[in-house]
């Protein structure tokens, strides 16, 4: 005879990790840096990242692709927040800088080429890339261009370090002329529509010549 078993008590079901949630309160609190969620519906997510950026307020975005950014990364000041996500790297510039950005270009003559280059300011987002661990600040080995990793979340190389004032560190044209603390927003523009430039030139070259 068998003895009776007792009910064997299922756990419930695990709640989904509020991800978003997280990354918004890290931003919001630490930084003061305003959100929206990827997915302002409320349903699920269906991005790589579940929080996005306000450009505009704190900071404006320029967006260059990563191997132009690389030569640019020499004009910023050691805490300029900086992100890659794919081949694109994005770094943070005073806001403002996106009205300014086209007087700039024509200014150094760069303002009849299209280039790979663009900015994002008042009114715009940016994919929030996840916080940084504690303890791990400081620029980051650039990622490779694979291209599993073209469709992939934003990330920090230079994250932005809470508790201090992430704008006095930002590329500003009022640092023309070396004036302040503050990197020179000509010199970051110069440098990348330089290699955006030259990239350019060297994906042209690449390609077969069409005959008729």
């Amino acid at each position: 005879m068998f003895g009776i078993r007792p009910p064997v008590t299922l756990p419930l079901p695990r709640r989904p990790l509020d991800t978003g949630g997280q990354v918004r309160r890290w931003y919001e609190n630490e930084l003061g840096w305003p959100t929206v969620p990827a997915n302002p519906e409320g349903g699920p997510e269906t991005t790589a990242t579940p929080v996005r950026l306000r450009t505009g307020l704190r900071f404006d975005v320029l967006e260059v692709p990563a191997e132009a950014g690389r030569a640019a990364l020499r004009h910023l000041a050691p805490g300029s927040p900086v992100a890659v996500q794919g081949d694109r790297m994005r770094l943070l510039v005073a806001a403002g800088s996106a009205e300014e950005l086209p007087g700039v270009l024509e200014w150094l003559e760069w303002g009849g080429l299209a280039l790979d280059l663009a900015v994002t300011g008042e009114g715009g987002l940016m994919d929030a890339p996840a916080p940084c661990e504690a303890g791990r600040a400081g620029e980051r080995p650039l990622p490779p261009v694979r291209a599993e990793v073209l469709q992939g979340a934003a990330t920090w190389l230079r994250p932005p370090e809470p508790g201090r004032e992430v704008e006095a560190s930002l590329p500003t044209l009022s640092a023309l002329g070396g004036g302040g603390g503050a990197p020179d927003l000509v010199r970051v523009v110069h440098t990348a529509a330089t290699h955006c430039h030259r990239l350019r030139l060297t994906r042209a070259c690449a390609q077969p010549l069409a005959f008729s």
